[in-house]
């Protein structure tokens, strides 16, 4: 069963993961790239993951530039499943 994350899981993985930020009930990141081809080619990878473990982001896309925002929406907030796709999708970048 998937629960909201405890304030001090949420604060160890934003110590541990400072490039994403707590923001309204989500934790957000975003990504530039060198051009739209590269960023829309990460996005493909995101989906492909993100299809894997059942679990989808919010984001957007703009030429370069990508905008993750990961929350449980029928949970009302941050939990496990967003850490893990945050951390799969940081492996896409820094294998």
């Amino acid at each position: 069963m998937v629960t909201l994350l405890e304030k001090n899981q949420l604060d160890y993985f934003i110590k541990n993961n400072p490039s994403w930020v707590i923001d309204n009930n989500t934790i957000k990141k975003e990504f530039k790239f060198d051009n739209f081809i590269d960023a829309f080619g990460f996005m493909s990878k995101v989906a492909l993951i993100s299809e894997k473990i059942d679990h989808h982001p919010d984001w957007q896309n703009t030429y370069n530039k990508v905008i993750i925002n990961l929350t449980t929406h029928d949970k009302g907030g941050i939990t496990s499943n967003d850490i893990k796709l945050a951390e799969s999708i940081d492996n896409l970048i820094n294998p």
